[in-house]
């Protein structure tokens, strides 16, 4: 099993121009160096997000490769083309650690998709808590569609050990009801089974379209309090020197200025509006 917390490296991502052109031109050096640094700064595993690549099969197997070459940690693949993603399960080299499925969900079509690939390969698996269109609206409702997870992850027989519940964390700006949703949902896993079922989430999303100055502060403060309810690990920017000093035990109102963190955890419960000004008012 993973280390706890789980720390994703997020940032070998074809969303990323460089890491994109990287990816198709397979220059191995900006994401070899990439993994590197990732590692150096904490990270305990690295998503390998290729997108929906349809025009290149080979590109997952020859990326695993060259990061498993420099960096012996398990890795998560990322992708939605389930034909990829078995051609990189297939070439994994799992001697550093399972390799994680990045993701399946709660919907039919993924999750015939991806969960017999999880029980043929004997990996582990991001179960997203969403099935249809739209967000869940409540906790309720995350965790139904995880019991539908659960239940399709037993008839295949993959562990409940292998699943990571994702309760789909979202940026507070616009969204913040959800933040409080997430952490509900993450309490109501824990009652699921025994031993209490993993979760993880994409803990950059929380702080998409926030004040780049406010994002370290955020993203502390809300993985304080995930990690309080029982959360796995997450898929992070580990890069973040604050974060990781939180993550690492650093006391959070000595990393920040504690009337910033009581002020946000607030926020976070509700209890005040979320603003681009809100430490200010």
């Amino acid at each position: 099993m993973y280390p706890n917390p789980l720390l994703i490296g997020e940032r070998i991502n074809v969303v990323t121009k460089v890491m994109r052109k990287a990816m198709e031109d397979r220059d191995k050096g900006p994401l070899q160096e990439m993994a590197v640094k990732q590692i150096e700064c904490g990270a305990n595993m690295l998503d390998m997000n290729i997108g929906p690549v349809e025009d290149d099969p080979e590109r997952l197997p020859w990326l695993c490769e060259i990061i498993h070459a420099v960096a012996k940690v398990p890795l998560s693949l990322d992708t939605t083309n389930p034909k990829a993603m078995e051609m990189g399960l297939q070439h994994y080299n799992d001697k550093y650690g399972k390799a994680l499925i990045n993701s399946c969900s709660g919907e039919a079509k993924r999750l015939d998709a991806f969960m017999p690939l999880a029980a043929k390969y004997k990996c582990n698996i991001i179960g997203l808590t969403l099935a249809g269109v739209g967000l869940p609206p409540d906790a309720e409702t995350r965790a139904s569609i995880a019991v539908d997870i659960m239940t399709k992850a037993a008839e295949l027989g993959v562990p409940m050990e292998s699943i990571y519940l994702d309760p789909l964390a979202m940026t507070v700006k616009g969204n913040q009801d959800q933040s409080r949703f997430v952490v509900e949902a993450i309490k109501m896993f824990q009652t699921m089974n025994e031993p209490p079922m993993h979760s993880l989430v994409g803990l950059s999303n929380v702080v998409n379209m926030t004040p780049a100055p406010m994002k370290p502060l955020l993203t502390s403060v809300y993985w304080t309090i995930l990690r309080e309810a029982g959360l796995s690990g997450a898929i992070v920017d580990v890069n973040d020197e604050k974060f990781m000093a939180v993550v690492k035990g650093e006391d959070i109102r000595k990393v920040f200025p504690a009337n910033h963190v009581d002020k946000t955890i607030r926020m976070f419960k509700g209890e005040i509006m979320f603003a681009d000004s809100f430490l200010e008012l």
